[in-house]
């Protein structure tokens, strides 16, 4: 799957995708222990279609408002005191 394809995909469909390839990717890793699986080409595949979502998930704008910095209290420094020997 190329970049351009999962732009493309709402972010439902993404989240679809991502869950899909998932558990798509365990059963392969499972038939690889197995000894069974067809290709093994397949996984490395697979890890770099899951890494290419995840990668445009975390690029997204974050729509939930954070505090200014300038609206924090500013934390009280306390001394701190040494016990001498």
């Amino acid at each position: 799957m190329k970049m351009q394809e999962i732009k493309e995909l709402t972010d439902k469909e993404r989240g679809e995708k991502l869950s899909d390839l998932r558990e798509e990717y365990f059963n392969l890793k499972f038939q690889l222990a197995m000894g069974k699986i067809e290709n093994p080409g397949r996984l490395k595949y697979m890890r770099r279609d899951i890494a290419r979502i995840m990668t445009l998930e975390g690029n997204q704008p974050v729509t939930e408002a954070k505090p200014a910095e300038a609206e924090k209290e500013p934390k009280k420094e306390t001394k701190k005191t040494t016990a001498k020997k």
